[in-house]
């Protein structure tokens, strides 16, 4: 039919309007039949899927069922040898807790065994350590004790030794020097001389000028002032006071400054008496030489520390005997006393009043 209604359309048989009304019913019996067909087959889906639906639903209960039965049995097992499990197990643990505690225990009492004797040993080490250090530091100072008396004793030793070398030096310089020192003053006394003539002479010269000078102010002065003579007066009297003003400004320094070097002058004796009676005192029971090497030792010394120094050096200065010599001992000049440590040069004071008038 489809064919025919081409055909007939292709050969334009029938007109527009007929051709499309018939086109149009076409298409609305097209549609119905398409709605129809449709609802048949929703109608047959619908009942398809109804009876799937329940088979489906059976099976999945059945299925769930026989898993849940299964899974219920597999737990009742697990729980049935997770019941028997703890029970091994408290049964094991009770037997091994006790084996655990056994072994601690025995672990613990042998080490506080070792612990006690490392303790033993250690008080043992200390304890010697402590008679060592003992021992050791006993030495050390015994040691340092005769160190310090050596050293006392060899002080005293060099200036024994001293004394002479310098006496020796001494005697040696007077000799060589007193031919010396004579040639250097006669020379120097005759370039002196012929000086102090010259000196005289200029001294001369300016001595009659000074006194021709004054005698020319002398007369100038009294034949000024004797135009005004009231004056002059004034003047002398402002000039008398002014003079006895400074005379007593003088006088009064004066005073104050031999004051002040009396007050010292009786300190310094008052304190040279004082160490001179400490000396004189700790050196009584010693002979004539012995006296003289305490003396030497002690002059460096302060007047407090004397009596100290003084036990120090008098067993060596007794003995009068050297140490042994370990190494050897420099001893730097220090002075700490109340006196100046007396040089070489200063034996002789007539060499140095000599030197002094040679200009040397």
């Amino acid at each position: 039919m489809l064919e025919a209604l081409k055909s007939l359309f292709e050969t334009n048989a029938i007109s527009e309007e007929i051709r499309a009304e018939i086109e149009s019913a076409w298409n609305k019996k097209v549609e119905e039949n398409k709605l129809a067909v449709t609802a048949d087959l929703r109608g047959e889906f619908a009942e398809k899927y109804e009876h799937d639906k329940a088979n489906l639903t059976d099976a999945v209960d059945k299925m769930v069922s026989e898993r849940i039965e299964a899974e219920m049995a597999e737990f009742a097992e697990d729980k049935k040898q997770l019941a028997e499990e703890k029970v091994k197990y408290a049964t094991q643990i009770r037997e091994h807790s006790e084996k655990l505690k056994a072994f601690v225990f025995e672990q613990l009492k042998s080490e506080i065994a070792e612990l006690h004797n490392d303790q033993k040993v250690m008080a043992e080490n200390f304890s010697k350590l402590e008679d060592f250090v003992v021992e050791a530091l006993s030495k050390e100072i015994s040691e340092f004790q005769k160190d310090k008396q050596d050293v006392a004793e060899t002080k005293v030793r060099l200036i024994r030794e001293a004394k002479a070398h310098f006496e020796k030096v001494r005697n040696n310089f007077i000799s060589k020097g007193a031919d010396k020192v004579s040639e250097i003053v006669g020379k120097t006394l005759n370039k002196e001389i012929s000086s102090l003539k010259d000196d005289i002479d200029a001294a001369r010269k300016n001595d009659f000028g000074r006194r021709l000078f004054e005698s020319y102010a002398q007369e100038y002065t009294q034949s000024f002032l004797n135009s005004k003579s009231e004056t002059s007066k004034l003047l002398k009297v402002v000039d008398t006071a002014k003079q006895q003003l400074e005379t007593a400004k003088e006088t009064a320094n004066e005073k104050e400054k031999i004051i002040e070097s009396k007050d010292k002058e009786i300190e310094g004796l008052k304190n040279a008496a004082e160490r001179d009676s400490v000396i004189n005192e700790l050196i009584q029971p010693l002979n004539a030489e012995q006296k003289d090497i305490m003396t030497n030792l002690l002059e460096s010394v302060q007047t407090g520390q004397l009596r100290k120094q003084f036990e120090k050096y008098v067993p060596a200065v007794i003995n009068g005997r050297s140490p042994a010599k370990k190494q050897a001992l420099k001893e730097g000049t220090e002075i700490t006393g109340d006196k100046q440590i007396v040089n070489a040069g200063q034996f002789n004071s007539k060499l140095v009043d000599i030197k002094r008038l040679a200009g040397i």
